[in-house]
């Protein structure tokens, strides 16, 4: 079962979304989006707690 993730269902005004078959590759997608897109060069607890809950099954 695929995997999705949008960062506007975080609360970001970012039209980014990533689709990948597994959580791992999932959120290298979002690691990549967040550092070239955000400026974030790793993201804290809290924002990898955000980040996982929004994560969707497809």
């Amino acid at each position: 079962m695929a995997k999705s993730f949008a960062c506007k269902d975080i609360g970001m005004s970012c039209g980014f979304t990533a689709r990948a078959e597994t959580e791992q590759e999932l959120m290298g997608k979002i690691s990549e989006h967040a550092r070239s897109a955000h400026n974030m060069a790793s993201m804290d607890d809290a924002t990898m707690q955000k980040v996982r809950s929004a994560i969707k099954e497809e």
